[in-house]
């Protein structure tokens, strides 16, 4: 075992468990390393202040070089931080660890080394019980037949799934900014949504009749359960035996990095047909008007135009073609390259439309508004869809039940490995029912 630093701000320890024990915390015993956070969170301060004297500068070869090397020492700075803050894997949020919890990743852990044969009769049975079992009429051509089936594979431990859920953020931000909704089973679920902008309170007269007002328009999107497989991860037989290697934690970090990406992917671009509804394909679908680029030439007086820029004006008009109602919440989507082309960008009062957290909690932003990044958006090019702005949370992410895995002995006897396979059933959608939450930035073509 040994202690994790707990945020927010590591002001708490956490010991960290192997399977089988049971979790405790330690408050208020790591002042040493909150001073050294207090520390690392002035110096991105005093760094923005030292670019932004360097962007009102002549943009020499030299300057630009120099502004370069501050962006990579913010970076540098703002991940030291998030290490630094990291909670530790396996341990629930609230601390506490129920004795069906600890059993159930003791037994799963012997069963991940070696299979049905390596449990205790009381073991077996809890691993059995943790079998998935499916209603027939869970959406599909059959959904007038009744019953179950069931050897669809194995549920795995809270802990496993967080740990999962915890590691996949670092591929996937959709479970930090996204409406998430959990259902036990995959049932088509109608989700009615209406434009009621129109209507408003009124005043009315003492015992006077009250006129009904319905909402003008009420439709509904119908979420699905699509099942995603993490693909195969095979481990040799040494690697399960050694004690020492944390096994659940290695497949964790595996499971999350491919589910992380493809539910990024799907999230971002899925058609809605045999597949989720990506949110640029429902922005698209919506009727929400896009936002055309025009460039940057006006920030930096180069030739630059919207084919192969983004200026300021451009994120102005992005957000303003979004209700008001809607910007209170509302956040940037983009890529990493796309991120990197805004960061030398100044606004027409000379001041850096990226600017990196100054207070404690206070999270890096893009003219003022805290954003998101995801990889499977396109890069600044002609005609590609380059950033997305609003309110999130009305983007919805369905999770069906928790995420179930086999392990395959046979297929891979000859070579001594072991297979390991994990499955999800997820779907998303939009809520929109025409005041578009959402918008979209497009690169002229």
């Amino acid at each position: 075992m040994d202690f994790v630093a707990h945020g927010p701000r590591a002001t708490s320890f956490r010991l960290r468990s192997s399977p089988g024990m049971s979790c405790q915390y330690f408050p208020y015993v790591g002042s040493c390393l909150l001073h050294v956070l207090q520390f690392w969170n002035t110096q991105p301060t005093k760094a923005h202040a030292h670019m932004s004297g360097l962007l009102q500068k002549e943009q020499t070869n030299e300057v630009r070089s120099q502004v370069q090397r501050v962006i990579n020492d913010i970076n540098a700075m703002t991940e030291k931080i998030t290490k630094t803050e990291q909670p530790g894997a396996y341990v629930p949020a609230a601390g506490y660890c129920t004795d069906e919890e600890v059993r159930h990743t003791a037994a799963f852990d012997r069963f991940v080394r070696g299979g049905l044969d390596n449990l205790t009769a009381e073991q077996r049975s809890l691993i059995q019980s943790k079998r998935e079992t499916r209603d027939i009429s869970e959406g599909g051509a059959q959904g007038a037949h009744v019953g179950s089936y069931s050897n669809l594979g194995y549920f795995v431990p809270t802990g496993f799934v967080a740990a999962v859920e915890q590691a996949k953020k670092y591929f996937s931000s959709f479970d930090d900014i996204a409406q998430i909704m959990k259902t036990s089973t995959g049932n088509a679920i109608p989700w009615p949504v209406s434009n009621d902008v129109d209507n408003k309170a009124t005043v009315v007269g003492e015992a006077t009749e009250v006129t009904e007002l319905d909402p003008e328009s009420t439709s509904h999107v119908i979420f699905q359960a699509y099942k995603l497989k993490s693909g195969l991860i095979k481990a040799s037989n040494e690697l399960l035996e050694d004690s020492g290697i944390d096994i659940q934690a290695w497949l964790a970090d595996r499971f999350a990095e491919r589910f992380g990406r493809g539910e990024e992917l799907l999230f971002t671009k899925g058609t809605g047909s045999g597949q989720p509804m990506g949110i640029l394909t429902a922005i698209a679908a919506s009727g929400a008007t896009p936002v055309t680029a025009i460039g940057s030439a006006a920030n930096t007086g180069g030739s630059e135009d919207g084919t192969n820029s983004i200026g300021y004006k451009d994120l102005v008009n992005l957000e303003h073609s979004v209700d008001p109602a809607y910007r209170q919440r509302a956040r940037y989507m983009l890529s990493d390259n796309t991120l990197g082309t805004l960061k030398t960008l100044l606004d027409k009062f000379g001041r850096p439309l990226w600017t990196p957290g100054v207070s404690v909690g206070a999270p890096d932003s893009i003219n003022g508004y805290p954003y998101s990044i995801n990889q499977s958006m396109s890069a600044v090019a002609a005609g590609n869809t380059t950033m997305a702005f609003g309110d999130f949370s009305k983007f919805v992410v369905r999770r069906v039940g928790s995420m179930t895995m086999r392990r395959l002995v046979e297929r891979y006897a000859e070579l001594d490995q072991v297979g390991f396979l994990a499955f999800e059933r997820v779907d998303s959608q939009l809520l929109d029912a025409g005041t578009h939450p959402l918008n979209v930035l497009i690169q002229h073509t």
